[in-house]
């Protein structure tokens, strides 16, 4: 059995991957930690940034700096990830990549790989409705999908 986990960073992400270890503990599952780094979600928030500052001429420096954090805090989502499961026994990998998220996220999904999708409920702006990446993937994902709460 091979299970994607999508990770955006949200503490929904990390219990959805600690739902997806609890499935795999004690089968012979391979659970793959699954982010997408999306340029144009860096870009909103610079610009978002800079207009706050009333230097739109900041907006690259803002975009790098955005960039670069994000990629930091994804790495260090991941690593807690895997540490934890390979802790319990988990044999987990994780795969990082550019694009679109929900793109991305179908493309991955349903590369054929997977015989489970787990995901969290809500992303990173805590919301309390649900996430809009989930809307946008969930009716489109083949394999089965858990949503984790």
């Amino acid at each position: 059995m091979r299970i994607l986990v999508l990770v955006d960073g949200s503490k929904w992400s990390q219990k959805a991957a600690l739902h997806a270890f609890s499935i795999a503990r004690g089968k012979e599952a391979k659970v793959v930690l699954f982010s997408v780094l999306d340029r144009k979600e860096v870009k909103a928030i610079a610009f978002h940034l800079s207009l706050r500052s009333e230097n739109l001429e900041e907006m690259k420096r803002f975009e790098e700096t955005a960039w670069k954090e994000m990629k930091k805090s994804v790495k260090e989502v991941i690593t807690t990830l895997l540490e934890l499961g390979r802790k319990e026994g988990i044999n987990c990998s994780f795969r990082v990549v550019e694009g679109a998220a929900k793109d991305r996220i179908l493309e991955e999904a349903n590369s054929g790989k997977y015989d489970l999708v787990v995901m969290g409920a809500y992303g990173k702006s805590g919301k309390t409705r649900i996430g809009s990446l989930l809307e946008d993937v969930a009716g489109f994902i083949e394999p089965p999908i858990v949503i984790v709460r």
